[in-house]
């Protein structure tokens, strides 16, 4: 079988979940159209680029990236870098002709985002998102539920990433809270997430009445946790937020709201998603990710409520071929999400090379670049009073 060499830059918590991605392929898709090799990685330390071949096996390790887009064997840049550094690195990979897969958000703010959405749309190499939540199962099916025409005429949705993790006010400052570094705090960490399903399932590619494009939001963000300490125990200001929420229209005219936080006590990783239309309603959370919750409106009211009601469907582990491991009916899992959304970014530059057109459902610059403009537009209405701001 061909075999496509990767290239990874970082080798952080990301980088270690999509080194486990491309070392699973073999074991969960039969045909491949090609296999993945781990060539090599750029780390920020000598030390790091060491763990990272002992673990995942990559041949080498430097602290240059451009040595990953000088070497021949090299077909595949993986970036799991901070987020201030994807647009030099994507940049670099266009004009090396190198494909791309990178981790969300796509840069650090709208003007790299469009310079880098503008390259890949004029190049012929595949770049991609990492936007692996399209890949659950349940909310594979829900797109497929939402073409059908289930919602009917959209009039709202709900849609909230919640996490617990910044909690702590003894927590180490870090990249994620510099705006400089990060590009935003909760809205561009979690946030993004959020809207990019909303956008997967309700977008212009959806065809679904009433959807469309982000059009306008009107937001507020908090910063709760002011200061924390760096490496050293020095008190650090923190300028990015730990809370966003917003109003959202959308084009077609239906509205919705966005909830993003890292200091939701209680929660661990809930990412929720509800969808609400004329005919019918769907909604979907991550901690119960094997289940999709489905509420036909079409179906006849009748004493004592007839067949009308939710419906859950078992979506599991139920990817469809060449998905081959045969554990269809087990639970699925976050990891499997990075594998599956791997294997949609491989078998695109397959069809790339075919030239066959990629899946509508594969997320590429262009989306990362809407996602882009929401985060902006809810971080300058917040900055305004909360005043609708246009994205």
């Amino acid at each position: 079988m061909r075999t496509l060499g990767v290239g990874m830059a970082g080798y952080g918590f990301i980088g270690r979940v999509h080194a486990h991605a491309h070392r699973s392929l073999p074991i969960f898709y039969r045909p491949l159209p090609f296999q993945t090799e781990l060539i090599g990685v750029a780390t920020s330390s000598h030390a790091s680029g060491v763990l990272a071949q002992d673990e995942a096996g990559f041949r080498f390790h430097t602290t240059d990236y451009q040595e990953l887009l000088q070497h021949p064997e090299i077909d595949i840049i993986d970036v799991c870098t901070p987020n201030d550094t994807h647009f030099a690195i994507c940049r670099d990979a266009l004009l090396a002709g190198k494909h791309i897969y990178c981790d969300k958000p796509l840069a650090l703010n709208v003007q790299q985002a469009a310079e880098l959405a503008d390259m890949a749309r004029s190049s012929s190499v595949v770049c991609q998102m990492t936007f692996n939540y399209r890949f659950v199962p349940a909310i594979m099916r829900a797109r497929q539920m939402v073409e059908a025409g289930l919602l009917g005429a959209l009039t709202g949705f709900r849609a909230s990433y919640l996490h617990a993790g910044y909690i702590d006010s003894a927590r180490k400052h870090s990249w994620r809270l510099s705006m400089a570094r990060s590009g935003g705090g909760a809205i561009a960490d979690l946030g993004s997430h959020a809207i990019d399903l909303v956008r997967c399932l309700t977008g212009p590619a959806t065809n679904v009445e009433r959807g469309g494009e982000w059009t306008a939001v009107s937001a507020s963000i908090q910063t709760l946790i002011g200061e924390r300490p760096d490496a050293e125990g020095a008190p650090t200001p923190v300028d990015v937020d730990d809370i966003a929420l917003a109003h959202v229209k959308l084009a077609g005219g239906a509205v919705g709201s966005l909830e993003a936080s890292r200091l939701a006590t209680g929660v661990q990783d809930k990412l929720i998603l509800q969808l609400h239309g004329l005919k019918g309603s769907l909604a979907f959370d991550l901690m119960n990710p094997n289940w999709l919750e489905v509420y036909d409106a079409t179906e006849p009211e009748a004493p004592l409520g007839g067949n009308r009601g939710c419906k859950m469907i078992e979506a599991v582990a139920r990817y469809p071929q060449p998905y081959a491991l045969g554990a269809t009916k087990n639970t699925v899992g976050w990891l499997q999400f990075h594998v599956q959304c791997l294997f949609d970014f491989i078998n695109s530059i397959d069809l790339q090379e075919r030239s066959i057109p990629r899946a509508a459902y594969s997320p590429t610059f262009d989306d990362g670049l809407q996602v882009q403009r929401v985060i902006a537009a809810v971080q300058q209405s917040a900055a305004n009073g909360s005043a609708w701001t246009p994205v």
